[in-house]
């Protein structure tokens, strides 16, 4: 069985022959269950594509805002 060591900086290294199972996984959801820490993969979902997609447009929250007050009328 695999172990991870946690450093003096509360970090932990994950064992490679896990983390090559979850291929282009960067991120894990951390979570206590009953005495047991549970990691899950964080997959990005459509709202990460958007806001990648908007910093590609150099789209800033101003934008966003002045593009919802025009669309209103205001």
């Amino acid at each position: 069985m695999p172990v991870a060591k946690k450093t003096s900086k509360n970090q932990l290294t994950l064992p490679k022959v896990i983390v090559d199972r979850f291929p282009g996984v960067d991120y894990f959801d951390v979570r206590e269950e009953e005495g047991r820490i549970i990691l899950s993969p964080v997959v990005p979902g459509r709202a990460d594509e958007v806001r990648s997609k908007l910093a590609e447009l150099g789209l800033g929250p101003g934008d966003i805002e002045q593009a919802i007050r025009s669309a209103r009328g205001r």
